[in-house]
């Protein structure tokens, strides 16, 4: 048996000596594999999640940055807005011109938001008596859901009653149709709503009307001082022109008895007297020409007004009684109360009146 040879064979290494040793791959198991994508989508998970809680931290703060500038508009269901924190600055006499402002509202809409203070419980409006009242009237009368709920910008809660009060008052100043005789009867109700008030008629009107003019805020100020001595008898306030309600006031200084006097004398009107009524006799006075007296009512006129007040769950309610007007006031809504039951409370006040009026009074006020 014959033996192999073995020869080894060297072949030539043509590798440059500083090239580097060839790496030796592994190959990695199904298991390893698993894991490493596993960790791999769990980075991109939490990348997302971490890119998302920031964008929603950027959109929190610029929510609450845009409500603190009241820039934040919602629709808010009609009845649950209140109008009794602050004394609005309109009469409270249905506006004729509301049935215009529907129909603007069913043609094309609400342009212009509402505003409203969100206080958890609900909202207390600030801005836009009249298109909250047309609204509900529109969605009294029609049924309709687009009227349920109105456009309105949110205020944040805890801004200042001065702040709430100047938001509404500045609105209003823009408006050509407000009075200065509502804007002095605003100042009143004010300092009557406000008993603790520590500045006087003058400080306050300053405040309220900052934003108007020197010479605006000095006819405010007479107009201030002119329904502080007749506005209880006067039933068209808004119809005073400017100039006669300034010759009155300077009347009034000169000589003390003639506010006593017109009011007396405008307390004698008939209930139905028109705005030219009033006007009549304030230009008597103001001309110093005697006015013409209406024939005595056959009821006493030796009370020109009574005032009581009552203690509510509410509130307190005060009542002012005067002749052909009674007016009550308590912080509460009573817009929102449907109206055939507001209708049954009316009715059954003036039942009780006339059923008691033989009798005497039962409650002696304080």
């Amino acid at each position: 048996m014959s033996k192999r040879r073995v020869f080894d064979i060297d072949f030539p290494d043509d590798t440059p000596a500083d090239a580097p040793a060839p790496s030796v791959e592994h190959r990695r198991g199904p298991m390893a594999a698993a894991i490493v994508e596993n960790a791999d989508a769990l980075a991109e998970r939490s990348a997302a999640e971490a890119a998302i809680r920031a964008e929603n931290d950027r959109l929190a703060h610029e929510h609450v940055r845009l409500k603190k500038l009241g820039l934040i508009t919602d629709l808010v269901p009609v009845h649950e807005i209140r109008v009794a924190k602050l004394t609005r600055d309109r009469r409270p006499d249905r506006d004729p011109e509301l049935d215009e402002l529907k129909a603007s509202i069913r043609a094309i809409g609400l342009s212009n938001p509402i505003r409203v203070e969100h206080d958890g419980a609900g909202y207390e409006l600030v801005q836009g008596f009249r298109r909250l009242m047309a609204y509900r009237e529109l969605h009294e009368e029609t049924g309709e859901e687009r009227f349920a709920a109105i456009p309105a910008g949110l205020l944040p809660k805890g801004e200042s009653l001065d702040s709430l009060y100047r938001r509404m008052v500045d609105e209003n100043l823009v408006r050509r149709d407000i009075t200065f005789a509502e804007m002095g009867m605003l100042v009143l109700n004010y300092m009557e709503d406000h008993p603790n008030e520590t500045d006087d008629l003058h400080a306050v009107t300053e405040r309220l009307y900052s934003s108007a003019n020197r010479q605006k805020r000095s006819h405010i100020r007479t107009f201030v001082r002119l329904m502080q001595e007749i506005g209880g008898a006067v039933r068209h306030p808004e119809a005073i022109p400017r100039a006669l309600g300034t010759e009155l006031v300077r009347i009034f200084d000169e000589e003390p008895h003639a506010a006593g006097d017109l009011a007396a004398d405008l307390n004698l009107l008939p209930e139905n007297a028109s705005a030219e009524d009033e006007l009549a006799l304030m230009r008597a006075a103001a001309q110093g020409r005697p006015a013409p007296r209406p024939q005595p009512k056959p009821r006493s006129q030796a009370v020109a007004k009574t005032t009581l007040k009552l203690a509510r769950p509410e509130g307190t309610a005060k009542c002012t009684a005067a002749d052909g007007r009674v007016e009550l006031r308590l912080p509460r809504d009573f817009s929102a109360v449907d109206r055939a039951r507001l209708e049954q409370a009316v009715e059954a006040f003036f039942e009780a009146l006339d059923r008691d009026r033989d009798a005497g009074p039962r409650i002696r006020s304080t």
